[in-house]
């Protein structure tokens, strides 16, 4: 709503107008095209009377006669090139956006150039919009993209790191909560736990949203933006936990469609890349392997298969895919046969329909084309990794099962996954185990390992983590949460469907709350538990800050977003959505520092 009221010269946008949109040209640095890529596509953005879409470092025309909206970060760089863009009179009027809030000095420097330049009138508005962070979905976000290594999990537990570093990544991270509330229109309650970079995190979010309050001129929260979010009548409740708490969950191996894609192909600000390899090309010298085409699915909200589907189990979601594609094939005969029938009865009413649900046909005709691409790719990684042993042998370690095959045989097992995933199943165990094993058996592990070809930083790592977390409190529990084989999806699956499945299993999910979530959960409904009972309160609405883990408000909370310093996953995000469901009336929204899968973590410890 806030992109698009921008992209509207900052005036609501109104509905039903019949009228054509102003054509103006769309200005962006890499920061404003994160934010904007995945909740406007290129028509929506059409629609709105962008004919252009262009980076602000790129090399530019001017064209005088259309005014040119700004959206980018007031960097040194960015306010040069502004300046320059007005002094070569580009435009016929600038409608400046910053997505971030601008200093003085860098205004005056526009204000001296926009002189300079006798292009004053020129300058139309000029806007700090407060949306520095990138929503992905519409109950989730994520900080940044561009130098998400700066805020990263390793910079923030590096063991070298000075106070002031600590102190800049914090400032970056609460820039970008404030942020997210001046958009949403409300003011948390804000609880951490105690002695964790979330707790920084919460000091600071809680002097800067004081600050702005009792700044009654230049509040963000007066006026027309309260009650403009989605919270209206109660205030949220703001969790931030810390991502130590909860090593397991990032490299574990998951079953369900959305956090599967993520795990194992290349997934990235809703838009997944598969490289297609196109069958053998004949050639004198014999058959040789055709050059792999890259192809880029887009998986947004508007895809309602993916919607539906994105938090199931795999195997509920490709006999789904079967399903639409058999169906799909019948209504197409069906379809035929009707229109041959009316042509001969010149029965033109059923024509016209025909034609006119053409393009919905064709829409989920192109939906079940690119989730048939992207389920086989996901197939592919499950059948030769063998991701369905991991993940029901993981879900046997976090909740204390018997084990049916022993540790040691699956990390030797040379055909059953890749080093990584050897090394990701250890690290769990190790994590999940509340006695650490003994050196003598350690070593054994680590022979085992390093014959398998994994990297032991992380175990040196985790290893390190250990040892203090057990002077902290003890190892986190994960319920108790073994998959069940289920027999029918077999038949289905078995019987002449390309999506061949023999030798995987067909797992279905228990729900199970992770830590996270169980921590939601206590905050949310006022439980008491040890586990989050000493968990600071902040208040910023109070008049003076208080200390105190005695929260003041007595009634459970209808809204919560959970927020994660250091990184989160689909895994996590899935668990809170699925937790919710069950709680009629109540939401939560989830984010984090950055977004990372299995790979992505695991280089970072």
């Amino acid at each position: 709503v806030a992109l698009k009221r921008m992209l509207n010269f900052n005036v609501p946008p109104v509905k039903n107008s019949t009228g054509e949109p102003v054509w103006k040209v769309l200005i962006y640095d890499r920061f404003g095209q994160d934010i904007i890529s995945p909740l406007l596509s290129v028509k929506e953005l059409r629609d709105m009377g962008i004919t252009l879409h262009l980076l602000l470092h790129s090399d530019r025309d001017a064209i005088p006669d259309v005014p040119a909206v700004y959206f980018v970060m007031p960097t040194e760089e960015n306010i040069d090139r502004m300046c320059q863009d007005l002094r070569n009179q580009l435009y016929e009027s600038y409608y400046l956006n910053f997505i971030s809030a601008i200093s003085r000095s860098k205004l005056e420097d526009i204000a001296n150039a926009a002189i300079g330049a006798n292009a004053v009138t020129q300058v139309s508005k000029v806007f700090d919009q407060y949306l520095n962070f990138i929503t992905l979905e519409d109950d989730m976000f994520v900080l940044c993209n561009q130098n998400k290594e700066l805020v990263s999990y390793r910079a923030i537990n590096r063991p070298d790191i000075t106070d002031t570093e600590m102190e800049t990544i914090m400032d970056t991270i609460v820039d970008s909560l404030f942020c997210f509330f001046v958009t949403l229109g409300a003011i948390p309650i804000i609880r951490c736990s105690r002695g964790t970079a979330a707790e920084m995190v919460a000091v600071k979010l809680d002097k800067k949203l004081r600050e702005n309050l009792r700044d009654a001129r230049n509040s963000l929260f007066t006026g027309d933006t309260l009650g403009a979010g989605q919270f209206s009548f109660q205030r949220p409740l703001l969790v931030l936990v810390d991502r130590n708490i909860d090593l397991a969950t990032p490299l574990h191996h998951t079953w369900t469609y959305q956090a599967l894609v993520h795990d194992v192909l290349d997934f990235h600000l809703n838009r997944v890349n598969l490289e297609e390899s196109t069958g053998m090309e004949t050639s004198p010298a014999g058959a040789r392997p055709k050059k792999k085409n890259k192809k880029s699915y887009d998986l947004t909200a508007s895809d309602k298969f993916w919607q539906k589907h994105k938090g199931r189990c795999v195997f509920i979601m490709i006999v789904s895919i079967l399903l639409s594609k058999l169906f799909s094939k019948t209504q197409g005969i069906e379809g035929e046969d009707e229109g041959a029938i009316s042509m001969l009865s010149d029965n033109t009413a059923k024509l016209t329909s025909a034609v006119s649900s053409l393009p919905e046909l064709l829409e989920k005709k192109r939906l079940i084309d690119l989730h048939t691409n992207v389920a086989t790719a996901v197939l592919e990684h499950i059948k030769t990794r063998k991701l369905d042993v991991y993940f029901e042998y993981e879900e046997k370690i976090m909740s204390k099962s018997t084990l049916d095959k022993s540790l040691l045989d699956m990390i030797s097992d040379p055909d059953a996954g890749t080093p990584e995933d050897k090394m990701r199943l250890f690290l769990i165990y190790y994590i999940s185990s509340a006695q650490a094993p003994s050196e003598i058996d350690l070593e054994q592990y680590k022979k085992a390992l390093t014959d398998a070809g994994c990297n032991l930083a992380p175990l040196n790592y985790i290893k390190q983590w250990k040892a203090f977390a057990k002077m902290a409190s003890a190892p986190t529990s994960y319920g108790n949460t073994t998959p069940k084989p289920l027999g029918l999806f077999s038949r289905v699956m078995n019987t002449g469907s390309q999506f061949v499945m023999e030798g995987v299993k067909n797992l279905v999910l228990k729900q199970q709350n992770l830590p996270v979530t169980r921590i939601l959960d206590n905050l949310m409904e006022m439980k008491s538990n040890p586990e989050t009972d000493d968990y600071r309160y902040f208040d910023p609405k109070m008049l003076r800050g208080s200390d105190s883990s005695v929260p003041r408000n007595k009634n459970p909370f209808q809204e919560a977003i959970v927020f994660v310093v250091g990184g989160g996953n689909y895994i996590e995000y899935q668990n809170l959505i699925d937790y919710i469901k069950g709680k009629q009336g109540k939401h939560v929204l989830y984010g984090c520092s950055e977004l990372f899968n299995a790979t992505q973590f695991i280089k970072q410890v």
